[in-house]
């Protein structure tokens, strides 16, 4: 672990002025192992930031990351850090989808880091980003795992409200999502839609699928066999178009597409459980959702 990323600051109380609170928030959390166990050793979370309550999977701990609030704004700034130490393993998962909403003030902002020591094991699982009409986004995920760490990561997104017809309706969103190991940038998505994103509708781009999602595994036994079994897999289901590849030898890389949200979470639990099975070997590390 870098020195210079290896302690958080230690916020104890919350320095935003009244009209902030709710605007700009932040959120700090280290997973440690102690005797034999996974334990939250520093949290701090400014609403609508809040904790959901720990508990045992495998040989670690899951928490929920829940957003008290209606959703974040144009204008608002909101950041998590997370920080998994060597030997500790942790599975966290959103309340619920987290909705951008519509306005005329500036891009809202949301940064996310996750730095994970070696030997340590962090899953993400979360459910979709949802853009209302006239939301402003940007949206940035740092994830840097050391030498020896293993990742799940799972994230969505939705073109909108599909059921009232407002998909492609926001005002703009950027995206950039970084995967680092050791010193190499291993994985890099971007992307910045205008205008509703009308361009996304054309054959090359989404098309006729309003769910797109991306999953990452690094384990050191991924294999190209394996990579490609769940390719097949994912291509058995009906109104799913996937893509999974192997751009490095220890990371398997998924993409999906779904025509609808029934077909779209098929197919992102059917990751998961290939994840769990075949290299984390652990049923343990699925979730009560």
């Amino acid at each position: 672990m870098d020195p210079a990323r290896a302690a958080l600051p230690a916020l104890t109380r919350d320095p935003r002025p009244a009209a902030l609170v709710g605007r700009h928030a932040a959120l700090e959390l280290v997973f440690e192992p102690r005797g034999g166990r996974t334990v939250l050793s520093h949290a701090y979370a400014e609403p609508p930031y809040h904790i959901g309550a720990g508990y045992a999977v495998g040989r670690g701990v899951a928490l929920t990351i829940v957003c008290a609030g209606a959703g974040i704004f144009p204008g608002d700034g909101w950041r998590q850090s997370v920080r998994v130490a060597s030997g500790a393993q942790v599975v966290l998962s959103s309340q619920s989808a987290l909705q951008a909403r519509g306005g005329a003030a500036a891009a809202a902002t949301l940064r996310q880091e996750y730095d994970v020591e070696p030997d340590g094991e962090l899953h993400c699982l979360w459910d979709p980003l949802i853009p209302f009409a006239g939301a402003r986004l940007s949206q940035e995920i740092d994830i840097r795992l050391c030498g020896g760490a293993r990742l799940f990561w799972s994230d969505a997104l939705m073109s909108g409200r599909v059921a009232r017809s407002e998909s492609w309706m926001f005002a703009s969103l950027s995206h950039e999502l970084r995967l680092t190991i050791g010193e190499t940038l291993i994985y890099l998505e971007r992307y910045a839609l205008d205008h509703g994103g009308a361009r996304a509708l054309q054959p090359w781009s989404a098309g006729p699928s309003p769910f797109l999602g991306t999953a990452l595994v690094s384990h050191p036994e991924v294999t190209l066999a394996g990579v490609d079994r769940l390719q097949d897999d994912l291509g058995a289901i009906a109104g799913v178009h996937a893509g999974v590849d192997l751009p490095d030898t220890r990371l398997a890389v998924a993409r999906i597409a779904g025509r609808s949200g029934a077909t779209f979470k098929a197919a992102r639990a059917l990751i998961r459980r290939w994840a769990t099975s075949t290299l984390f070997r652990d049923a343990g590390l699925e979730i009560r959702r």
